[in-house]
């Protein structure tokens, strides 16, 4: 991250501390201990001070701290809307981003539907998520968490001889009561590019 974006990520570090230790970890929420806010985010352990953000043990010093920092200094203690699902498109003033939606968050999945589809349980236990038992369409679904109140609902088209691969990747109804909008498109595409490092770990 450069100098820049550091600067970003810390202003937005001392907004969320704005807030008293109580009311910061019933928002976003996460456990509060001696040395921060303790959560899971992007598949990983995280620890959230007023000076710092570390993630899998290491300075979240690229864009997941960015987001991370953004996420504590914007959500509010409210109940996420699962019902009903919302497409990128259908969230409010989504139309600038929408193409790189597609291109970062979905379609960057597609290629490795087959993969994903075999570690489907490990990966939806790696965002404290769940594989849905019964998606409204697709041949599997899960829902992940990358931060604790965004949940990600993906839909998976395995590849056909008729068509390729597809994704589908849905939030809750309100959504952006968590997050500006474009932060939601950046979550979906780290949290896309974090499946793909999975799933290449195995």
């Amino acid at each position: 991250m450069g100098q820049n974006y550091l600067q970003i990520r810390n202003d937005y570090l001392r907004k969320a501390w704005a807030r008293s230790p109580a009311v910061l970890s019933a928002c976003l929420p996460a456990a509060l201990g001696d040395r921060g806010l303790s959560f899971q985010a992007f598949g990983e352990d995280c620890l959230l001070s007023a000076a710092d953000i570390t993630l899998g043990g290491a300075s979240a010093s690229g864009p997941e701290g960015l987001l991370i920092a953004l996420y504590a200094s914007a959500v509010p203690e409210r109940p996420v809307q699962l019902e009903s699902l919302k497409s990128f498109k259908d969230l409010p003033h989504s139309m600038p981003y929408q193409g790189a939606f597609t291109a970062n968050a979905e379609q960057i999945l597609a290629p490795r539907v087959p993969a994903i589809s075999r570690q489907q349980e490990r990966l939806a236990a790696a965002f404290s998520g769940r594989v849905n038992t019964s998606p409204p369409s697709g041949d599997f679904s899960f829902t992940l968490y990358p931060l604790p109140r965004i949940p990600l609902y993906y839909i998976f088209h395995l590849p056909d001889e008729e068509f390729p691969a597809s994704v589908t990747c849905l939030f809750a109804a309100n959504a952006p009561d968590f997050m500006p909008l474009d932060g939601l498109a950046d979550v979906a595409e780290y949290t896309g590019k974090r499946i793909i490092s999975l799933v290449a770990e195995s």
